[in-house]
């Protein structure tokens, strides 16, 4: 079944990117996003303490290691599906397409390699991991097989 395409501002670089290439190309801002979630997560809980207090000493500090836990996860989601969408063309991709270049000219594009599956169980895991970074919020879901439906010309 042929991919539907989307007119974008900035043009797209790859539309199911490999896990290891959405992390690689990470910008610093990214990086600041997960920083400032797992802080701002066990933050807000501290300051809601103070606020309205429980009464119950000394047991924040369970739900303070679990609240920087849940905003480092969140944040890492957050920075996943913002690089993301830099490979679809959503967002400024400029130095994303620099990357790319170099990498399918060395011939090093993660997800792009032989994969040992059947062309059945990769159009199951294309079908499965395609656009799942709109929803990451419900079921985390990545793209973690070598195929060839990447939908770009780098393939």
């Amino acid at each position: 079944m042929p991919q539907k395409e989307f007119e974008t501002e900035y043009p797209p670089i790859d539309t199911d990117p490999h896990f290891r290439r959405v992390v690689r190309y990470f910008r610093p801002s990214d990086y600041y996003t997960m920083a400032g979630a797992a802080v701002a997560f066990p933050s807000a809980l501290f300051l809601l303490e103070n606020s309205d207090p429980s009464r119950a000493r000394g047991r924040l500090g369970a739900a303070l290691k679990l609240s920087a836990f849940l905003g480092l996860t969140g944040g890492f989601l957050l920075a996943y599906q913002r690089s993301t969408f830099r490979f679809w063309g959503w967002s400024e991709n400029e130095r994303e397409q620099e990357m790319a270049k170099e990498e399918s000219a060395k011939g090093t594009v993660p997800g792009f390699g032989q994969s040992n599956m059947t062309e059945e169980m990769q159009g199951a895991a294309h079908r499965n991991s395609i656009f799942s970074q709109l929803n990451l919020a419900v079921l985390p879901w990545f793209n973690v097989v070598n195929h060839k439906y990447h939908g770009s010309e780098s393939a």
